[in-house]
């Protein structure tokens, strides 16, 4: 999130006008408090012995592979993405601010995916705009997937097991090797089920913020949580996200702390599929996708 500064005197609002994402090689000017994390019900103790049966590395392998074949999975379905993004007023601990999206991303008859908006009210953010980085984290880095392709980026450290509500997972933390110049990474814990070898939750923050002065675009620590859809993948459902925002100012202006929320939905996952069939010698017909509703 890029902070939005306001001139009276000259009576128009001045934004920041978006940059590319940096690490800072000195003291910051910015920093992300953190208020949120997983909630504390329904996570048994943390068993730090190592895994029976397989070694860290052979589980990490295992879910990344499935992992990967989620996420060419995921983009055959349609799903309804539900965004909302608060300023809070610390005094009144109510929002003074909100943006807010609803989105159906579907597909064509042709197979060709969609986004159609359907509800989108006024957005009333006062103290923070909303930055292509904040809206590139909400499309793609907040549904968190770890697959095969990522794994050299990251280093994975099997942390122990632990039991999330009725589901024996594997705990590991996960943190970027390197970061290079305009791309963003995930920093956090990952929870992975033991038997379906899925992720099924991430606690953790999108790195690394722009602190630059005058430039400063900070993001908030989040949890997502994944529910099993289809019977046979996890998908994400719901992400929170909520944090103090440090801006420091720059050139004159004065620092502020905003309190920032942000919650995701999604929702209504279907899947098409589009078949051919075989009429004669030399002739195919592609019938249009079909929609198939997932078990309750």
């Amino acid at each position: 999130m890029q902070k939005r500064l306001f001139i009276i005197a000259a009576v128009f609002v001045l934004a920041l006008v978006p940059a590319a994402r940096a690490q800072r090689r000195n003291q910051p000017s910015a920093s992300v408090s953190s208020v949120s994390g997983p909630e504390d019900s329904g996570f048994g103790p943390l068993d730090s012995t190592p895994p029976a049966g397989l070694t860290p590395d052979q589980i990490i392998q295992k879910f990344a592979a499935r992992e990967s074949v989620f996420n060419d999975a995921r983009k055959s379905y349609a799903f309804r993405q539900d965004v909302r993004v608060q300023t809070i007023d610390d005094d009144t601990r109510k929002p003074d601010g909100e943006y807010r999206q609803i989105t159906e991303i579907g597909f064509t008859n042709e197979g060709k995916r969609t986004e159609n908006v359907t509800f989108a009210p006024q957005n009333s953010l006062q103290r923070l705009m909303m930055s292509p980085a904040d809206f590139a984290d909400i499309e793609q880095r907040l549904p968190f997937v770890l697959t095969t392709a990522d794994l050299p980026q990251y280093n994975i450290t099997y942390i122990g097991r632990q039991k999330v509500d009725e589901l024996d997972t594997y705990v590991f933390d996960a943190a970027p090797k390197v970061i290079e110049k305009n791309k963003r990474y995930y920093q956090g814990r990952v929870w992975v089920d033991q038997q379906d070898f899925q992720i099924v939750l991430v606690s953790g923050k999108n790195v690394p913020d722009d602190v630059r002065h005058g430039h400063e675009d900070l993001s908030p620590p989040f949890t997502t949580y994944y529910e099993q859809i289809d019977g046979k993948f996890w998908f994400p459902t719901y992400t929170k996200a909520e944090g103090i925002l440090n801006f420091t100012g720059g050139n004159g202006y004065m620092s502020e702390q905003v309190h920032i929320r942000e919650i995701l939905k999604y929702s209504n996952y279907t899947q098409f599929h589009s078949s051919s069939r075989i009429l004669g010698y030399g002739q195919v017909s592609q019938d249009p996708p079909q929609q198939s509703t997932p078990p309750k």
